[in-house]
């Protein structure tokens, strides 16, 4: 999963010029996560049919007993991410703003002054984005001492990056990549599909 800084180097192209200044909180695992996910999982597939071909809950919010920022991820899977026109006014009309286009990734948050409760990714099907995020959600999922640094990094990068969220998403970068590693092993041994 590249960082922001490489994937701005990439080409990545940023969409308004206003940073969140939300300072970066870990709290405990909230068991309210996954109905809260399945609310705004609801809307978003009625808002975008069949343009939605699967939508899922990602990030640390969608891995019990985990602490996380309290904010859900969601990852919806589409034909096809460069098609935008396809997707993009349904999720804005949802309350999301437009903040991130990348090969193979939209991302999409509230507008300045609106809660971060919730933040979306879209990506292609079948694509190696969607992929890396679903088996690192299960490898967290599966594997207590992996779920239990990646606690403990981020419980610590908090405090380093509080107001800071491209430093702290960037220093997480490594871990990340070397659990991924490990997952690669883990899902051919268990034969894991997204």
């Amino acid at each position: 999963m590249p960082t922001f800084r490489e994937s701005v180097a990439a080409g990545a192209r940023i969409i308004g010029n206003d940073r969140a200044l939300d300072p970066i909180e870990i709290v405990d695992y909230d068991p309210a996560w996954p109905a809260r996910f399945g609310v705004m999982r609801d809307r978003l597939a009625r808002a975008l049919g069949p343009a939605a071909v699967r939508i899922d809950h990602v990030g640390s919010t969608a891995v019990p007993s985990l602490a996380a920022k309290p904010i859900i991820d969601i990852q919806i899977s589409v034909p096809d991410v460069a098609g935008a026109a396809a997707f993009t006014g349904a999720i804005e009309a949802q309350g999301f703003a437009s903040r991130m286009i990348e090969p193979g990734h939209h991302y999409f948050r509230p507008p300045p002054g609106v809660p971060r409760d919730y933040q979306v990714h879209v990506c292609t099907i079948g694509s190696d984005w969607e992929w890396r995020h679903l088996l690192f959600r299960d490898y967290l999922r599966a594997d207590p001492e992996t779920r239990a640094g990646y606690e403990a990094l981020k419980r610590d990068l908090a405090v380093r990056f509080a107001n800071d969220r491209i430093g702290y998403n960037d220093a997480k970068g490594p871990f990340i990549e070397a659990a991924v590693e490990r997952a690669r092993e883990w899902a051919r041994t268990t034969g894991w599909r997204p």
